[in-house]
């Protein structure tokens, strides 16, 4: 599903919309815990709304915007861009999009990141994996061992189109068995290359082929590595082309983000929908519980 920048200035055209698109969202059918009214109204030199009694609430409290003094329509925005650009946005573009300062812009970015981690998914199936590099010179050096300034990431796509990636220190037996036992459902086949850590994963309990790309073997029917070579190709050339370094400590989210993206380059809904309902999260204000939004209609 398309969403064009003409629907986002027509749904979100200033701070006000974004705030009661958050509020309806959030609290559009709760009813005040004080006297079990509904007619809750807004607040206008505040980004809040009350009730008749006294109640008050915030619908930008347990979330990225919270005690921010950035505008929301430049919040939305800026996952709107995040949605659209394929190989990512760099914090420079942010900032010269939106007009604020860089650290502005830096911080926004890794709030909306926050919003593309996914630890819950499990991936079955027919499951391709195998590790890249990220930064730094590696030369002369055994696999699985990193060069000056390499940082190794261990990932895994499945044949039903999503995927998982893991920052490690090493390329360790023990570390690799564990990511694929906490990431793989149990019985699922393993497709990699010849590295001597895969075949151990049948001691787990699952089945496991491999392709010998020394041997200049790519394709052998349907045991190939092609979907998550693939996959390390876009992140190499979004990390290049948009971000160009990626320090460290940040990594991890940002191969959340490609993940995230991934993911949900086939849903129905856009991206920037996506986001928005795991940003917004429905709120029951009488039993203080929190349930995920899973739609919304734009009008």
């Amino acid at each position: 599903m398309r969403y064009t920048i003409k629907q986002f200035n027509k749904d979100f055209p200033d701070d006000n919309a974004c705030l009661e698109y958050m509020f309806k969202a959030r609290f559009g059918n709760s009813t005040c815990p004080k006297c079990n009214k509904t007619s809750f109204y807004r607040i206008k030199s505040r980004k809040c709304y009350a009730c008749a009694c006294g109640y008050q609430i915030h619908p930008t409290t347990d979330t990225i915007f919270h005690k921010s003094s950035t505008s929301l329509k430049n919040w939305f925005f800026a996952i709107y861009l995040m949605s659209k650009g394929k190989n990512g946005v760099s914090a420079k573009e942010l900032e010269r999009h939106l007009g604020i300062t860089y650290k502005t812009a830096w911080r926004m970015a890794h709030k909306i990141r926050t919003l593309m981690k996914d630890d819950s998914l499990v991936l079955s199936g027919v499951v391709e994996v195998d590790e890249m590099y990220v930064g730094g010179r590696r030369r002369g050096q055994g696999r699985g061992r990193c060069g000056s300034g390499k940082t190794p990431v261990f990932g895994m796509v499945s044949r039903n189109g999503k995927s998982k990636a893991k920052v490690v220190e090493e390329v360790e037996t023990k570390t690799i068995l564990k990511i694929i036992k906490d990431n793989i459902k149990v019985g699922s086949r393993i497709i990699s290359d010849e590295m001597r850590i895969y075949p151990k994963v049948k001691k787990l309990g699952y089945s496991h082929s491999s392709v010998k790309h020394s041997a200049k073997e790519y394709v052998r029917g349907r045991v190939y590595t092609n979907s998550i070579e693939g996959f390390w190709s876009q992140i190499k050339r979004s990390i290049h082309g948009t971000y160009h370094s990626v320090s460290v400590k940040h990594l991890q989210s940002y191969i959340d983000e490609f993940s995230y993206r991934y993911n949900h380059r086939f849903s129905d809904a856009s991206l920037f929908q996506t986001l928005l309902s795991r940003l917004c999260v429905q709120h029951d204000l009488r039993v203080n519980k929190s349930v995920s939004l899973l739609s919304r209609v734009f009008s």
